[in-house]
């Protein structure tokens, strides 16, 4: 009888992906346009029309989500496997209420007149439909470094809304942008008035209509097939 053993070929190793392989960089990209959270998910929206009556608020905002969804991608995805499938939400939601606990706190401490301004707005970011569907669509089925860029590219597709809408209701609400004067005295002395309706809720859920319908127009794989 032959003792002789048999070798068996050593697998091929897949090639390593690179950091910022083209893959990755649509994840940072694609949010900001093709797949943009709140114009196109339509996700978000609450927040983007209670805090956007001034740019201030709303940059805080969104570094904020940014924050919050980057890391809570990352946490959740390393754990991913781990994870019982029933209380898979609960162990998310708790991963997210941890995170905006700790910017809350980092905003009171060093940004407590915006903290102030935010109000609930910072705490309900644990139910802001991005965050959550984030973690069940992406981070829970892929690596920590694409999860990453991945919570990154919603954030900053959330927060460029979020400044949009809040320039313009700014600008035409009380003619300043960041707290400084920008429509001159003498445009006032020729009878112009702030408009007052701008920074009225409905008025931004006019906007942000505004801006779906120009992105649509201009975008055709964003045009439905009829």
């Amino acid at each position: 009888m032959s003792t002789e053993t048999i070798a068996v070929p050593a697998k091929p190793k897949e090639p390593k992906e690179a950091l910022f392989s083209p893959k990755n960089k649509r994840l940072l990209y694609d949010p900001l346009n093709d797949n943009n959270p709140i114009t196109v998910q339509v996700l978000g929206i609450c927040s983007a029309l209670a805090v956007t009556v001034k740019m201030k608020p709303s940059i805080v905002m969104a570094v904020a989500v940014i924050v919050v969804c980057a890391f809570s991608n990352v946490i959740i995805s390393f754990i991913r496997n781990i994870i019982p499938t029933r209380i898979r939400i609960i162990v998310q939601l708790t991963v997210v209420a941890a995170m905006v606990i700790l910017v809350d706190q980092f905003l009171k401490a060093f940004v407590f007149d915006v903290s102030k301004q935010l109000s609930v707005f910072v705490g309900l970011i644990i139910t802001n439909c991005i965050i959550m569907g984030r973690l069940e669509a992406f981070a829970m089925a892929n690596k920590p470094w694409p999860s990453f860029l991945d919570g990154i590219g919603n954030g900053f597709g959330y927060g460029l809304i979020l400044v949009i809408v809040s320039m313009i209701r700014e600008l035409f609400g009380s003619g300043e942008l960041m707290g400084f004067r920008i429509i001159p005295e003498s445009i006032y002395k020729l009878g112009y008035f702030n408009n007052s309706l701008v920074i009225m809720p409905p008025m931004a859920l006019i906007i942000v209509g505004i801006i779906i319908w120009v992105q649509r127009s201009g975008n055709k794989k964003l045009i439905e097939s009829k």
